[in-house]
């Protein structure tokens, strides 16, 4: 099992950039798929970014592609989401999650796929 603790969000201004950090206790995250997912006001949650455990594969929604950057310090431990060039648009409550998968990164972008989840912190990007 694992706990995991988002930190890092806030208020920027279009075009600036943010760095969410996924701080995780318990087992460590490189024995876990990790996952951010966002969810705006009135929306349902969305996949982010997502890093396998096993093969190093990143993958991304199309949304991000280009301007998010995931990665993980296994050592901390801890789960990074990099976001660049923000636009208002990405405002919304980022999530961190863990899943117990082997697949490479494509196969795991699905909500369900992951079991453990923080409890969300805040971004959001005025225009």
């Amino acid at each position: 099992q694992v706990q995991l603790v988002e930190s890092g969000g806030g208020l920027v201004q279009a075009g600036g950039s943010l760095r969410l950090s996924c701080s995780a206790s318990g087992r460590t995250p490189s024995s876990y798929a990790m996952g951010w997912f966002r969810q705006a006001p009135g929306k349902e949650r969305e996949f982010v970014a997502t890093t396998s455990r096993t093969d190093d594969t990143t993958y991304y929604a199309n949304a991000v592609k280009d301007r998010f950057i995931i990665s993980r310090d296994v050592a901390k431990p801890t789960v990074y989401l990099q976001m660049n060039s923000l636009k208002p648009e990405d405002t919304a409550v980022y999530y961190c999650a863990a899943a117990e998968s082997s697949r490479s990164a494509y196969y795991i972008r699905k909500s369900a796929e992951y079991r453990y989840w923080g409890q969300g912190t805040q971004v959001t990007v005025s225009s």
